[in-house]
């Protein structure tokens, strides 16, 4: 019944739409100290203000860099409360899960399992071609990294998995009244946002199979869990990992990581084996835990609105 808490006659579509607006404008307050910052030590130190997102990502030392970004989301997360509550009145456990509270071993569950497989994959990775990194771990900026990640980047994924999770796969869901239409749109949609990444620059629009694919993966687990606790525990899990485990030069962010891959970017068979082998594996493990069943319906049914009314 998650879909169904958010199909109500007064939930139009275009409430969704100004929601929808009403977030991005709270995304962009939040940016505005980064904007500030960088204008501040552009002006301070006599240099032009950068014209790219990879000059602003590099006028601070990285853990400042992450700082100053992850406000953004701050803003969002409390512009998806207001929405929700003033513009919908729904609560914010409506958008979350079909459960009378949210599930927090489903999260840690979720967590913990792909913080494992990353782990795993790397030390795979690492061990086969261990020329390709470059241990550069510092003690002081790597422990400041852990403290503001822990607290900033849950906060970031759990931004997005509300955004499209939660808030759009709902508003979809009243607009088409199934639950094909909804998995695919936030799917293709959470994708295209990745479309600006550097990751697509370096290594081609064939890395978008993986962003699109993440989205359907999260998507799936959400419709057929009946409620997006899993989705929140893998994506902090995926965000969390990267961000204190390995970065490179070419990634979106730069972080104080232990270690630094300096391989070229290219889009081989890491792009896609997370999709076609990794996800199902996890799927299945889902579905055993949780004894999901139904599949066809859950994902590609109709809401059945008279049973709502």
């Amino acid at each position: 019944m998650f879909l169904e808490q958010g199909i109500k006659p007064e939930n139009k579509f275009w409430k969704y739409l100004v929601g929808s607006l009403f977030i991005i404008a709270a995304s962009f307050v939040g940016q505005i100290p980064l904007t500030a910052a960088v204008f501040y030590k552009a002006f301070s130190e006599g240099k032009a203000f950068p014209t790219t997102n990879d000059g602003v990502m590099k006028m601070f030392e990285s853990n400042t860099t992450l700082f100053l970004v992850m406000i953004s989301f701050v803003f969002a997360f409390a512009g998806i409360y207001f929405v929700v509550k003033y513009i919908h009145h729904q609560t914010l456990l409506s958008i979350t899960t079909s459960r009378p509270k949210t599930d927090w071993k489903r999260i840690w569950f979720s967590f913990f399992l792909w913080t494992f497989i990353s782990l795993v994959s790397f030390s795979i990775v690492y061990l086969s071609s261990p020329e390709k990194f470059v241990l550069s771990f510092k003690l002081v900026p790597f422990l400041i990294l852990v403290v503001l990640g822990f607290i900033l980047i849950p906060i970031q994924t759990s931004t997005e998995e509300y955004v499209f999770r939660g808030y759009l796969m709902q508003g979809f869901a009243n607009l088409a009244r199934n639950r094909w239409f909804p998995l695919v749109m936030t799917s293709v949609i959470f994708g295209s946002m990745h479309w600006f990444n550097p990751e697509v620059g370096k290594m081609g629009n064939i890395v978008m199979i993986y962003y699109i694919g993440t989205g359907l993966f999260l998507g799936v687990i959400t419709l057929m869990d009946e409620g997006m606790e899993l989705a929140l525990g893998f994506h902090a899990a995926n965000n969390l990992v990267g961000a204190l485990l390995v970065t490179s030069d070419w990634t979106v962010f730069q972080t104080y990581s232990i270690f630094r891959d300096l391989s070229d970017p290219s889009a081989g068979i890491d792009v896609i084996l997370p999709v076609v082998i990794i996800y199902p594996i996890l799927l299945f493990i889902f579905s055993k835990k949780y004894r999901w069943t139904n599949w066809k319906e859950k994902l590609t049914g109709n809401i059945n609105v008279e049973v709502i009314k």
